[in-house]
C-alpha cells in the first residue's frame, strides 16, 4: 500500500500565493483589453463628420484639390 502524501506548508503558501498572482493578472489584462475595446469603438460622430467634411467638401463626396 502507497502512503498518502502529505503536501507541505510552503507548497500550500505557494499555491495561495500563485492563485492571488494569476486573478491579479486576468483581472489587469480584462482592464486593458476592455480600455482598448471601448477606445477602439468609441467614435465621436460630430468630430467624425469634420473629418470627412474637411477631406471630401460639404456632403457631396467628391475629393477637393
Amino acid at each position: 500500500m502507497m502512503a498518502i502524501k502529505v503536501e507541505h506548508e510552503i507548497h500550500q503558501r505557494r499555491r495561495s500565493r500563485n492563485t492571488g498572482l494569476g486573478v491579479t493578472l486576468a483581472v489587469f489584462v480584462a482592464l486593458v483589453f476592455g480600455l482598448t475595446v471601448v477606445k477602439v469603438t468609441n467614435i465621436d460622430f460630430d468630430e467624425a463628420e469634420v473629418r470627412r467634411e474637411s477631406t471630401t467638401g460639404p456632403a457631396t463626396g467628391e475629393v477637393r484639390p
